[in-house]
């Protein structure tokens, strides 16, 4: 069984030691093991994917095992497995302010083009409220006034809602480099409103509309902790203009439609386990290697 394992704590002598020796002892075939130690943040963090014998050891047990070496080390250990239950994966959708996105994943869910259920809405504003009470999926606001979301909160509803992929659909904050760690392995999903490598940044529209390009597009990937790592891309879509259409055009194009179709097709993607992520590169799944 495939499972991926994240550590993630203040640095000390001999964190990893006691995972690896574990999982190796218990018969696991190790693919990628990945350690951070973070100077100046003087945090540690380890990133752990294998085969786990799960026919001798359940998954459910190995978790329970890396929650006691979490406590013993004061480290916060997530174990987890596509492969462990077989209903479909279940989604926390995040989202700030535009809603073209999470409303195209939801009904894409519901009417059965994306096999996943979507366990929760996850906010920094309450402008996309009213899409989660017309779908019936909790939504919880975890920012303050200002829209600074509550990160703490923000990793507790993932483990409450025992979420397998975070997708974030236009969610408009940068999120903390712990909680890409604590959930690296290919389980946050990004939709970047521009074609990545070219035109990254805040305003990609803008920068494609100055350098008077008439193909404009959107790039879903996989989050990884350190932004400038590249080869992450899942999917990505474009649209072209006529020469003269205006930026404001440009941009409800983006939105309205191409942002949308990109973001779907890339969950799609992952859930159907075409791609994945390894090394932080997206590979073929169809083509697998260790």
């Amino acid at each position: 069984m495939h499972v991926t394992v994240t550590a993630v704590g203040p640095d000390n002598r001999g964190l990893a030691d006691p995972i690896v020796h574990y999982v190796a002892t218990a018969g696991a075939n190790i693919h990628e093991i990945q350690m951070y130690d973070h100077d100046s943040e003087r945090q540690f963090a380890m990133f752990l994917r294998m085969e786990w014998p799960a026919d001798e050891e359940p998954v459910a047990v190995l978790r329970q095992r890396m929650r006691d070496i979490g406590e013993a080390k004061g480290l916060a250990i997530r174990t987890w497995s596509r492969e462990e239950h077989s209903r479909p994966p279940r989604l926390a959708i995040c989202t700030t302010h535009r809603p073209e996105t999470p409303l195209a994943l939801l009904r894409d869910i519901r009417d059965k083009r994306l096999k996943a259920t979507p366990a929760v809405i996850i906010g920094n504003r309450d402008s996309c409220r009213g899409i989660a009470e017309q779908f019936e999926v909790p939504f919880v606001n975890i920012g303050d006034a200002r829209g600074e979301p509550d990160n703490d909160l923000f990793t507790s509803l993932i483990d409450q809602y025992e979420i397998d992929y975070v997708i974030l659909a236009r969610y408009m904050r940068i999120l903390p480099a712990s909680i890409c760690w604590e959930f690296a392995g290919g389980r946050i999903i990004n939709l970047h409103h521009g074609l990545l490598p070219s035109f990254p940044g805040p305003q990609p529209y803008a920068d494609a509309y100055a350098r008077r390009m008439l193909t404009f597009g959107a790039t879903a990937h996989f989050i990884v902790p350190e932004l400038d790592a590249g080869n992450q891309t899942i999917h990505q879509e474009t649209f072209s203009v006529l020469p003269g259409t205006s930026l404001d055009e440009v941009i409800r194009l983006g939105q309205s439609d191409n942002e949308p179709r990109c973001l779907s097709e890339g969950v799609r993607r992952v859930v159907d386990r075409e791609v994945e992520l390894h090394f932080h590169r997206v590979v073929s799944s169809q083509a697998r290697t260790p």
